[in-house]
């Protein structure tokens, strides 16, 4: 359980976030501020989460092609990360 919620826990709180702005604007009398006020957010996080979401890259794959860049004269840069 405790690797689901580190993995995901964007998700996870995000969700808590757009479930208490829900809560909030939907408990109250609506109004047109508040409602785009909370889309404009929900946007926000989705947008977010596209970008920043961690994504294989081309040459992950490909470990010859990437030796073969190495000691040629010209810098390499290696990041070693984690998906999550």
């Amino acid at each position: 359980m405790e690797q689901i919620f580190n993995q995901y826990s964007l998700v996870f709180i995000a969700s808590a976030l757009i479930l208490i702005g829900v809560i909030f604007v939907f408990s109250r009398k609506l109004r047109w501020q508040e409602t785009l006020a909370l889309g404009v957010i929900v946007a926000g996080i989705v947008t977010a989460w596209i970008l920043l979401h961690p994504v294989q890259t081309p040459l992950m794959d490909d470990a010859k092609n990437v030796q073969a860049m190495i000691g040629q004269g010209k810098p390499v840069l290696l990041e070693f990360q984690s998906p999550y």
